[in-house]
């Protein structure tokens, strides 16, 4: 009996350590198929950030104020020709309330492989553009400037202080006004 129960608590110790190493699948967001991340121009030498999220599909940055802010950048140069500039949306969605054309788009997952992949319409994929590392700051503006429902928010978000609610508690969302 002991030496069953010791197999059997051995067997799940290595599933449990197999799951917490295990990389989250990203998908096409029309096809469902896994989306090669091979192709990414950071793809063979990520930053430590990017590593983290394609292990748990959280985006760090969402509580990092330079990394927002370089978003911001980021999100003028790349996406404001579609989306606008304060993201309320031009020929492709508005991307700053709660309605969302993908509901994936509502985790940092779903929106990554948006991004990433590409989409219905004028939404190609961006890794031809944009490295992982860019894309995660440029949803981290995203993230910034939400002015949904909060009780729709299925992503990290920060205290004011931007500090990750390193106090135990997540109290909001970094705000950035964005520039005219």
């Amino acid at each position: 009996m002991r030496l069953k129960t010791m197999i059997l608590a051995s067997m799940l110790v290595t599933v449990a350590a197999g799951t917490a190493t295990a990389e989250v699948t990203f998908r096409h967001a029309l096809e469902g198929m896994p989306l090669d991340l091979s192709v990414a121009k950071d793809y063979k030498n990520p930053s430590g950030t990017v590593k983290q999220f394609l292990e748990t599909g959280d985006n760090p940055y969402n509580c990092d104020k330079k990394a927002v802010e370089e978003g911001h950048s980021l999100f003028l140069s790349a996406c404001s020709g579609c989306h606008g500039h304060e993201a309320e949306g031009k020929l492709g969605p508005g991307l700053a309330d709660d309605y969302w054309t993908y509901p994936a788009g509502l985790t940092d997952k779903g929106l990554f492989e948006i991004i990433f992949g590409g989409a219905q319409g004028m939404m190609g994929p961006q890794y031809v553009n944009l490295s992982m590392d860019e894309m995660l700051k440029i949803m981290a503006f995203l993230r910034s400037i939400y002015k949904g429902n909060p009780r729709k928010i299925e992503w990290k978000t920060c205290d004011a202080a931007g500090d990750g609610g390193s106090s135990g508690e997540q109290k909001g969302i970094i705000h950035i006004k964005p520039q005219s």
